[in-house]
């Protein structure tokens, strides 16, 4: 089966964050807190994935405030922060919202992400990813992560179930846009 017809089945996306929702620099600021920073154009995909029905997800092993106050402003579903063991989030979502493996893309670039990548039916890499991650890829991005590539997985499992060009046709109907004659 080729990387379209596994998109097709999507509906969960999951993220990791450092390195695929952010560059993967961490800057620590004077209280301690780790700083991140996060791409526009990803947060527009995550409004157009919700837009199509689709649920998402975050799974990271680091714990932060950033982390959680972005994924509340972008109404991701579930964030699951300091998980060392990924795969019983997995399992968690999978019980939660009743999918099966085949209905879940994951967004990695390191070793970490690779237990979870292997079992589910569109494990997705950065640009930027280890080569590990890549070869257990069935898509990978043409964008690095923090620069865009979680938006680019989102067209591209947006696009094979046939769903952009309705949520585009959207946006350039709603009234919001029009200019008041």
């Amino acid at each position: 089966m080729d990387s379209v017809s596994y998109a097709k089945k999507v509906k969960l996306l999951i993220f990791d964050v450092d390195g695929v929702l952010t560059g993967g620099h961490i800057i620590f600021g004077a209280d301690g807190e780790a700083l991140k920073t996060f791409h526009c154009q990803d947060g527009m995909g995550i409004s157009l994935a919700h837009k199509a029905g689709l649920k998402t997800a975050i799974i990271t092993g680091r714990e932060s405030e950033m982390v959680r106050r972005r994924g509340a402003e972008l109404k991701i579903g579930d964030i699951y922060q300091g998980a060392i063991n990924k795969v019983l989030a997995l399992r968690e979502l999978m019980d939660k919202h009743m999918l099966t493996l085949e209905q879940i893309a994951y967004v990695g670039d390191d070793i970490n992400d690779l237990p979870v990548m292997v079992q589910i039916g569109l494990p997705c890499a950065v640009a930027n990813a280890v080569p590990e991650v890549k070869a257990a890829a069935k898509f990978i991005a043409g964008r690095q992560g923090g620069s865009g590539a979680v938006r680019d997985v989102i067209e591209f499992i947006l696009k094979a179930q046939g769903l952009w060009d309705g949520l585009i046709a959207e946006y350039m109907r709603s009234d919001r846009f029009m200019v008041n004659q």
